[in-house]
């Protein structure tokens, strides 16, 4: 697991935070999915008040998988430390515990989300896309946590 934070870390600019995350999340609230899209609840490690993001939910062999394309973003460190959340999709909020996926093991999964959503995160990936080698993927794993969704 890569539990240790890295520096690695990609603040989003203004239009995606003004603009593009807040339309993503106001259709994906009105339950439409944008690309697979959710938006992801879970409380703030410090403060205990929930926090909100959208997110791309990943499905690889029947799993699903949350992909932080910016790195160790605040959400990764708060799901580290409430070990799941909430995923929303219009009015329904889904509860979910959240595993940490090993550094060895994501290359499979890195790739699956680099084939569907490239386009929109492709830039945050230092050049890797879908059909790097499974040791380019597996070097930039540290740089993008990855948490499997279990949902009861």
């Amino acid at each position: 697991m890569s539990g240790e934070a890295t520096p690695h870390l990609r603040k989003p600019g203004w239009f995606t935070v003004h603009v593009l995350n807040r339309a993503v999340s106001w259709l994906t609230r009105r339950g439409l999915s944008v690309w697979g899209s959710r938006v992801l609840a879970v409380k703030g490690r410090k403060s205990g008040t929930w926090r909100r993001t959208p997110v791309n939910l990943l499905t690889v062999d029947g799993a699903q998988y949350l992909v932080a394309p910016r790195g160790h973003v605040q959400w990764t460190h708060n799901m580290r430390a409430a070990g799941g959340g909430q995923l929303i999709l219009g009015k329904r909020a889904t509860d979910f515990t959240a595993t940490e996926v090993a550094d060895d093991d994501k290359p499979e999964l890195l790739r699956a989300y680099l084939t569907r959503w490239k386009a929109e995160v492709g830039v945050f990936f230092d050049g890797v896309g879908p059909k790097s080698s499974d040791e380019e993927l597996r070097r930039i794993a540290p740089n993008h946590p990855v948490f499997r969704v279990t949902t009861p």
